[in-house]
């Protein structure tokens, strides 16, 4: 009898081990992708403005996802109407804002800053999840305070004096909207399938961007399609935006925002070592110290 009935509970126990499993390596996927991300920014900043830089960036993301999404799309179309307040409010967190301020920090600060200051957006995830009932677990707040320790060297270069550029104030507000977009994909509607929200998102967000694009059309001229320009544009809206956007919702679903916030501390680490590669940004001693404390964080975080 105890053979029998405990073999149920053991099956769920596996099944739940391999969905936090996958939802903590979709998390390190989007993180990754994001990374990147960053630094094509950074690139971009004194070739395309950043408005009509995030709304291409869009574009190329909806003709990306549409030949997997558009059927199901207009399958569920009844319930996105249904749901049309959350999706716009979602859309406007994580698409027309966020990105739209990361390419804006990209002006003005480097692509190392960019990341280490997005890292501070799992802790607001954390701290909104908490107040809303969730136990964080002592284990994953110890983690997470480890990780922020070394975000907190990081930015400040192990000195008490934080002077921040426009850039860094513009990814401190970019690292709110993300947070809260995060925290928002808990209340997605279970029917609604991911590919059609994902699409449903995009679109809702490069409508909003249309308005702001011909501002900066009109106000700052176009941009020059070479291979400089296309080349980042094409990244960000394949793989930042379709893959990695869909890899992140789909690890909240999993694991929630902030079990998935804490694997997102490995992004700082990512974007030095890219930025170091492929824009010359250097990375010191004190930088190595602050990686090693936040991957420390980081798989500490992650545990159960």
């Amino acid at each position: 009898m105890d053979r029998v009935s405990s073999t149920p509970r053991a099956t769920a126990a596996k099944r739940a081990g391999q969905a936090s499993g996958l939802g903590l390596v979709l998390a390190a996927v989007a993180t990754v992708v994001w990374s990147g991300s960053f630094v094509a920014s950074r690139a971009l900043h004194d070739s395309v403005p950043p408005v009509q830089a995030a709304f291409w960036r869009w574009l190329i993301a909806i003709a990306a996802v549409a030949p997997l999404a558009a059927r199901e799309t207009w399958r569920q179309r009844a319930l996105i109407r249904r749901h049309l307040g959350f999706l716009t409010v979602a859309s406007l967190l994580g698409i027309t804002v966020y990105n739209t301020l990361v390419n804006q920090a990209g002006t003005s600060t480097t692509a190392g800053n960019m990341g280490m200051i997005m890292a501070a957006s799992p802790v607001l995830m954390a701290v909104h999840e908490r107040l809303t009932g969730a136990r964080l677990g002592a284990r994953r707040t110890v983690g997470l305070l480890i990780a922020c320790a070394g975000v907190l060297l990081l930015v400040s270069k192990g000195s008490l004096d934080l002077a921040l550029a426009p850039g860094d104030l513009w990814m401190v507000a970019a690292a709110v909207s993300f947070a809260s977009y995060s925290v928002l994909l808990r209340r997605r509607p279970a029917e609604l399938g991911g590919l059609a929200f994902l699409f449903t998102t995009f679109v809702l967000g490069a409508l909003m961007l249309a308005p702001a694009y011909g501002v900066s059309l009109a106000v700052q001229g176009g941009f020059a399609a070479t291979p400089a320009t296309v080349g980042p544009l094409v990244y960000v809206g394949v793989l930042s935006s379709a893959v990695a956007f869909f890899a992140w919702n789909k690890a909240i679903s999993l694991i929630g925002a902030a079990r998935a916030g804490v694997v997102y501390y490995l992004q700082p680490v990512c974007v030095a070592l890219l930025s170091f590669a492929l824009l010359g940004e250097a990375t010191g001693p004190m930088q190595l110290v602050c990686m090693a404390l936040i991957l420390g964080g980081v798989v500490l975080g992650s545990r159960r």
